[in-house]
């Protein structure tokens, strides 16, 4: 693996980079890479990059880019309590802020807030009620229906006997899904999960908590065979469509496999999907960036469309030029008025999550579907790491002691915590001044509405 070395980007200096960018995040897992790759996108070219942090050891928040964190469990919190909190950040900035989201409960309550928001904080505006639909799994089956757009065979259901049946009708293994992975505050259950026997399923449907989707599983097809099998797709939508980038890739492997995030992916061009993509979107009115999740059907020859989450997906930086342009810094680029550019193709360029794909090599060795030298040959040379940066080690040293941490902790039984809802904690980063500061009183002349 190679990181990027210690030199500004080439676009560096070639926009406006004076609005401010906050990165929100509502979930509680401190390792999430896709914050940490907008922290460094946009900061190799001058943009004062601030992060929402729960924890002082997420090493997003350690990162030489950025120039401030709030420490706040924004997640343990109800809604009125995240736009209070919102709206103490944007009083805090001063002026304009793009907001970009990393989970699909930041996207969700920005589309449906936008107008207590707007103007000071700024990210795209689609209609109000279109990204609950996408992110939602049943929703999302019924707009592709309505729209022509394949998808697995798909129901969700809050009762056994209907769960049963689901899975008497299409067999098993099948998938299953929470129906609102947004909500599943304290639950140890996973937003998705390959479910292969039916005492299996039983206790998922036990332990979920919410009601569940069910999918019908696509089979798998050896390597080589076919038009390669598990995709996906980020873009970023406005009213040009010819500034509208959309890029493809496809899942080498997974973490958990099958079901999971991508540890390994390749930037792949596939004409096919971007139009069916395109065409969904635009139809339904959508703005904005979109992460998409596809798979080949060798039963039909056709794509069929997995998932959607109308915010950035973790491995967006895979698709960054020599120019450091990528889906965050379009976004950015959009939102303060400023051309939005093209993005050139970097042939078969990859990206790997350093401490996740041994855990999904190891799967595919244990099943004797990877070798270990093919495994090694597959990361040589490999353009963008999601933690290790020549530039920037810190987060990749703090996640790997965390990666130790939680290995052990699972051993040790230790207590839960109990988050608590509070105000946002302002504290500098590394690119500001290190001196600490607490977040002033909110002044009620001036602040966001709520």
């Amino acid at each position: 693996m190679r990181g990027p070395r210690n030199t500004p980007s080439p676009a560096a200096g070639a926009f406006d980079t004076t609005t401010p960018a906050v990165v929100l995040k509502l979930d509680s897992n401190p390792l999430h890479h896709g914050g940490l790759g907008i922290i460094r996108g946009l900061g190799r070219l001058g943009v004062p990059v601030y992060g929402v942090c729960e924890d002082p050891l997420a090493p997003a928040a350690h990162s030489r880019y950025l120039h401030g964190r709030w420490q706040w469990r924004a997640g343990a919190g109800t809604e009125p309590d995240v736009v209070d909190g919102l709206a103490r950040i944007a009083e805090r900035l001063g002026g304009p802020t793009v907001v970009l989201p990393t989970d699909d409960a930041g996207a969700l309550l920005l589309a449906e807030r936008a107008a207590e928001l707007h103007p000071w904080l700024l990210f795209p505006r689609p209609p109000a009620d279109l990204p609950r639909k996408l992110a939602g799994k049943d929703s999302l089956y019924r707009l592709c229906r309505a729209h022509g757009v394949p998808g697995p065979v798909t129901e969700t259901v809050t009762t056994w006997p209907r769960a049963r049946a689901f899975a008497a009708s299409v067999g098993y293994p099948l998938v299953a899904k929470l129906a609102t992975p947004w909500l599943r505050r304290g639950s140890r259950v996973p937003s998705t999960s390959l479910v292969h026997t039916p005492n299996q399923l039983a206790e998922l449907h036990r332990a979920a908590g919410q009601p569940i989707v069910l999918q019908e599983f696509l089979p798998r097809v050896p390597e080589g065979v076919g038009r390669g099998q598990d995709w996906f797709l980020h873009g970023y939508l406005t009213d040009d469509p010819t500034r509208s980038p959309v890029c493809t890739g496809i899942k080498e492997r997974s973490y958990p496999s099958s079901a999971g995030l991508t540890s390994f992916g390749r930037w792949v061009v596939n004409d096919e999907i971007e139009r069916s993509a395109t065409e969904l979107l635009r139809s339904t009115g959508f703005r904005g960036i979109v992460d998409m999740d596809w798979r080949w059907d060798p039963r039909d020859d056709r794509y069929k469309l997995l998932d959607c989450n109308p915010r950035l997906g973790a491995q967006f930086r895979l698709f960054s030029d020599w120019a450091g342009i990528d889906l965050a810094v379009v976004a950015y680029l959009d939102l303060t008025g400023q051309r939005v550019p093209y993005i050139a193709h970097g042939p078969e360029r990859r990206f790997v999550v350093e401490n996740y794909d041994p855990l999904a090599a190891f799967d595919g060795w244990r099943s004797g579907r990877l070798g270990v030298r093919e495994w090694v040959d597959s990361l040589r040379g490999t353009e963008e790491p999601a933690w290790f940066a020549r530039d920037d080690l810190a987060p990749f040293g703090l996640m790997c002691l965390r990666m130790g941490w939680r290995a052990l902790s699972r051993r040790i039984p230790l207590p839960r915590r109990t988050q608590r809802a509070r105000p946002p904690e302002f504290h500098t980063g590394r690119a500001g001044n290190r001196q600490e500061i607490s977040v002033r009183p909110p002044n009620r002349t001036n602040r966001v509405p709520s």
